[in-house]
């Protein structure tokens, strides 16, 4: 997440563990409950990393502390390449330091394996909320005992901290709800109990499609082609703000090196499909550019050093 105001081993037993790991199958987790946004991606990437792993690929999801607990079991895991994460860039970059009696710095005891996409948010509301444009919800959160509130997938996951950001920069007030995941944090937005979410495009779009949720703005350089009517934060009068993300596949330090080339050359070639292409742009998401594993976790450590300063300026500790 990101925001661009400036968000040797022996040969014999590697192979040994190569051909283990490939006659098992691979563990995907998912550090969130299902039907969230990470969820749709990673169930719409399992079955073509079948195919290009030649090996069953299961979903499982593991929720807690904002993805923290999934990311923790992966790095508990066996290190031969059947368990992997399928992460956000909060579980990486944020948790780690919100996390603070928790010894695992997930940016060292996780190794990337593929960066698959990038993402915007799309705020989300209430639609009994009188508002339509982002002018009029921050007129109608200054307002006295406005109550406006919004809801989070957990304190330091994705929707939390563009929450944060958002408040900031609009100079609103907004209770914090944090739930176990942006599905049931969804859920109340559309039931009335909360004001709003900042959610991923794939499980929001479609809310809003149907008329459950109000979408007033999203939060990239640039409008997204599945909801071309709803305007950028910049648009819409808060220019300067743009609050990103991404996914991306990770496995437990210690995975023999063969098996990580293995491992990052089948990620790539089923991120690289066109039928993962058309689902994420499907679900308002982008393909994220191919690149080394070492240059991903170049990205990744310059993200975490911003977020461990961003969360001393914050405060930020997980609940």
């Amino acid at each position: 997440m990101q925001r661009r105001h400036f968000l040797p081993l022996l040969a014999a037993p590697a192979l040994i563990t190569r051909a283990q790991a490939q006659g098992r199958p691979i563990t995907l987790v998912v550090p969130y409950a299902a039907g969230g946004g990470t969820d749709i991606v990673a169930r719409e990437l399992a079955p073509i990393l079948m195919e290009t792993t030649g090996q069953n690929v299961i979903v499982e999801n593991r929720g807690g502390a904002a993805g923290h607990v999934g990311a923790v079991s992966v790095t508990r895991a066996r290190p031969d390449g059947t368990t992997l994460l399928f992460a956000v860039s909060t579980n990486i970059v944020v948790n780690p330091h919100l996390q603070r009696n928790d010894r695992i710095n997930l940016s060292t005891a996780l190794a990337p394996v593929a960066k698959a996409s990038s993402y915007q948010y799309v705020l989300v509301i209430d639609p009994k909320v009188q508002a339509t444009t982002l002018q009029e919800l921050i007129a109608a959160g200054k307002r006295p005992n406005a109550g406006f509130t919004y809801s989070s997938g957990g304190v330091g996951s994705n929707n939390h901290l563009a929450g944060l950001l958002f408040a900031e920069a609009a100079g609103v007030e907004m209770e914090h709800i944090s739930y176990r995941g942006t599905a049931p944090a969804l859920q109340d937005v559309v039931a009335g109990r909360v004001t709003m979410n900042f959610s991923s495009p794939p499980p929001a779009v479609p809310l809003t499609r149907d008329g459950r949720l109000r979408a007033i703005a999203v939060t990239g350089e640039r409008r997204l082609p599945s909801l071309p009517e709803v305007p950028t934060l910049s648009e819409a009068g808060l220019p300067g703000i743009v609050i990103l993300g991404w996914h991306g596949i990770f496995a437990p330090a210690g995975v023999p090196e063969a098996e990580m080339s293995r491992l990052e050359a089948a990620a790539n070639q089923a991120i690289r499909d066109p039928r993962f292409s058309r689902s994420l742009e499907r679900d308002g998401l982008e393909l994220a550019a191919e690149r080394p594993r070492a240059e991903f976790a170049r990205e990744i450590q310059t993200e975490y050093e911003f977020w461990g300063k961003k969360a001393r300026e914050l405060d930020l500790k997980a609940e």
